[in-house]
């Protein structure tokens, strides 16, 4: 992803990288002064899974867990040696913003790459790759959750770069030099791998890439790219099977992520309640778009943002085959519809049944596509378009329309912002008035607490977790339970090892903690949250 400004191109591409980068320190600092960057529940998890490999009581890598992918949390922890950065998300919001950059720049230098063969892009290829940049780094969903430790931007950057390298291979594979095809792969391969230790829709993306690239060797006929093409393969391999050899090593199961006690098909067992497009892949089909569509726009303009998605779909197969490597870019669409009439993923969205907020940023996974697409419309009716008053006014109408959906998301507010706004709230409520008692408890003083669900109370106390006794402290490879471990002795036996337990109604400490002997010091309770109760255990603190 280096860029070396020698060049127009490079120069335009540099240009680009520097709005960007403004473009995302303005928005940080918008919603940091407002304190939204912790508001998903998912973003505490996220950090929180983060500080506990350098701040524990058992520190070390098996803190990472399973179910979420490790990438994103091992890119936020040289940030976390600062307590500050830890307690206010700015930690995870570094990786994130970086991420957006990148992601801006390669949707770019895709859109540039399309059709710029001979290394000269036309003034159209020049308009439709600002075009693309604009509808990507302008979109306000992105812009608030570049601003968290959410890892959807980290993804989307990856995901980009793995089609720019790809798309590089595909254009330069019938050529006479197997050295810059070769590295193409090479470096598609790591964009891959690292995308694959970030978000599980990478893994079908991995199969998808190799698939399409053996389509493309076969092709080009050349015979001498085999070694790198299993190469590549190969890098697009390794992520998949050292995460299954973790989990199976770690958890006895390699599967422990995607039917294990805390996956998504586990917590919707728990639930019991089903969800729209379960075992129904018409209506998941559906929500999804639906999901993307309101990612793009909320006022009523969501059919024409489909009918461009489609239309510039419909002019790669009519006009330029050659330009197929954009159309993986959908492979988001495969991954979502199965997660939700088959994994256990649910998707609520405003306008339909049952008319709630949740996932519905799932759908923001298409927006390179969205803004991909919208370039590749734009370009060939610039290429059709006769004289400059109506090139020009092709390009004021498709840049209005970008500027109009945008404009009625801020009206509306973010969907992704409202999301975790609406989740958050009685979550919010409850932390904060813990942690305003957990402020009075002695500076030295361990506690015992499950961190699972409100792990941020801790945070907004600045209590670090070296501090706490937790479920993360015991051997997870020792199932059902580990009778030796830290975690189990202390619900076994609070009074000797720790001084205050902290007990949410329904969650582990509060049903197997042996509360005899336990003084309730406080008792919190918050609407729609469970109450939580602050015990000490009698235990002396020195």
């Amino acid at each position: 992803m280096t860029l070396q400004p020698t060049g127009r191109w490079d120069r335009e591409t540099t240009l680009v990288g520097q709005l960007a980068a403004a473009v995302s320190l303005v928005t940080f600092l918008f919603y940091f002064r407002h304190g939204d960057l912790l508001l998903y529940g998912d973003a505490v998890a996220h950090i929180n899974i983060a500080r506990r490999v350098i701040d524990s009581k058992t520190p070390g890598l098996l803190q990472l867990g399973t179910v979420w992918l490790p990438l994103p949390h091992l890119l936020m922890i040289p940030f976390l040696l600062s307590d500050a950065a830890w307690e206010t998300g700015i930690a995870g919001a570094i990786p994130s913003m970086v991420a957006f950059v990148l992601g801006t720049i390669g949707v770019f230098r895709l859109v540039l790459g399309a059709w710029s063969r001979d290394g000269k892009p036309t003034p159209a290829v020049r308009v439709a790759a600002w075009l693309a940049a604009a509808i990507y780094a302008g979109n306000p969903n992105l812009l608030y959750l570049q601003s968290t430790v959410m890892p959807e931007p980290l993804y989307l950057a990856l995901f980009i770069w793995s089609l720019v390298h790809f798309s590089e291979f595909v254009r330069l594979a019938p050529g006479t030099n197997s050295r810059a095809p070769s590295s193409s792969l090479t470096k598609c391969g790591l964009c891959l791998a690292a995308a694959c230790l970030t978000r599980y829709d990478a893994w079908l993306l991995a199969g998808v890439l190799c698939a399409a690239g053996a389509f493309a060797l076969i092709r080009s006929g050349k015979r001498n790219l085999s070694r790198a093409f299993a190469g590549f393969v190969l890098l697009a391999a390794t992520a998949p099977v050292l995460w299954l050899g973790y989990n199976a090593v770690v958890y006895r199961n390699p599967l422990e992520f995607a039917n294990g006690p805390y996956s998504a098909r586990a917590i919707e067992q728990k639930s019991g309640q089903s969800h729209p497009g379960a075992h129904d892949l018409p209506v998941a089909f559906s929500y999804f778009l639906k999901s993307a569509e309101l990612n793009m726009t909320e006022a009523g303009w969501q059919r024409l943002w489909m009918g461009v998605l489609f239309l510039g779909t419909l002019m790669i197969f009519v006009f330029d085959l050659r330009l197929w490597p954009l159309l993986l870019l959908w492979t988001p669409l495969i991954f979502y519809v199965l997660s939700v009439a088959y994994g256990g993923v649910p998707i609520y969205l405003p306008p339909w049944w049952p008319f709630s907020l949740y996932n519905a940023r799932y759908g923001l996974e298409l927006l390179p596509a969205f803004a991909v697409l919208a370039a590749v419309l734009l370009h060939f009716l610039l290429v059709v378009a006769r004289g400059g008053w109506m090139k020009t006014g092709v390009g004021v109408v498709m840049a209005g329309l970008a500027a109009a959906g945008y404009a009625s998301v801020w009206h509306a507010q973010p969907i992704c912002y409202r999301e975790a706004w609406v989740n958050s709230r009685t979550r919010i409520v409850l932390e904060t008035e813990l942690a305003s008692h957990l402020r009075l408890l002695p500076h030295d003083a361990t506690v015992l607490m499950y961190l699972g669900d409100h792990v941020g109370a801790l945070q907004r106390a600045g209590i670090a977790l070296r501090r706490t006794i937790n479920e993360g402290n015991h051997r997870p490879w020792i199932k059902p339970s580990d009778p030796e471990g830290l975690w189990e002795r202390a619900l076994a036996d609070p009074h000797q090892y720790a001084d205050y337990v902290i007990a949410m109604e329904g969650d582990p400490v509060a049903s197997r903690v042996e509360k005899h002997g336990l003084t309730s010091m406080v008792v919190v309770h918050s609407v729609g949250q469970p109450a939580a109760t602050i015990y000490w255990t009698g235990r002396v603190t020195r």
